[in-house]
């Protein structure tokens, strides 16, 4: 008998709830979930939603923000990607889509509300839990302030947790006003995500 994970990335796999909101879209997509986690992960990567480049690939982080993601991490591809050490999981497991001026909507909420709280139950209590961006601050944190205030208290959260701003190439210019992000928080991270994984 398949265990409650195997069972929720079936399940997840196969959702078509937001067919027709992905139709609407710019982009006319189909969803394409990705379900990235198995029994046995002990580091929770929790982010916002797959772009474009995911969606065609279908492996999360699978872009330029992933490698950047994985630097900051200190990983490789390949332990990045073992689906028994690293569990992935968005806000939302599809792409959007684009809106008509080519900006990423946000994750829909219909994805959260049906597939989160199984999911978080099944997997359990993972050692490090990393969240990234806003829309992952304000579901995993409760937090109402910025990107900048949520991750400047990052010690708060320490050892089990840590917020992240997104690592898109377009947040360069964020990691340029706060240097203390490299300079401090990365060393710690990387030591952590080595301590739990190892």
């Amino acid at each position: 008998m398949p265990d409650a994970l195997t069972t929720l990335k079936h399940d997840i796999s196969a959702c078509r709830l937001c067919a027709e909101r992905f139709a609407a879209t710019a982009t006319r997509h189909t969803p394409r979930p990705v379900a990235w986690f198995r029994p046995g992960a002990r580091l929770l990567i929790a982010g916002q939603a797959p772009g474009m480049r995911v969606h065609r690939s279908g492996r999360p982080f699978d872009d330029p923000s992933g490698a950047r993601l994985r630097d900051w991490l200190g990983l490789s591809e390949a332990e990045f990607w073992d689906q028994s050490r690293v569990a992935i999981v968005p806000m939302a497991f599809c792409f959007p889509g684009y809106d008509a001026k080519g900006a990423d909507l946000p994750p829909p909420p219909i994805c959260r509300a049906t597939w989160h709280d199984p999911l978080f139950q099944a997997l359990g209590p993972l050692p490090l839990r990393l969240y990234i961006g806003g829309h992952a601050h304000r579901y995993h944190l409760g937090t109402r302030a910025g990107v900048t205030e949520t991750v400047a208290a990052w010690r708060d959260h320490l050892p089990h947790a840590l917020p992240l701003p997104h690592p898109s190439w377009r947040n360069t210019g964020w990691l340029k006003r706060n240097p203390w992000f490299e300079a401090e928080l990365l060393p710690v991270l990387r030591a952590r995500v080595r301590e739990v994984l190892t």
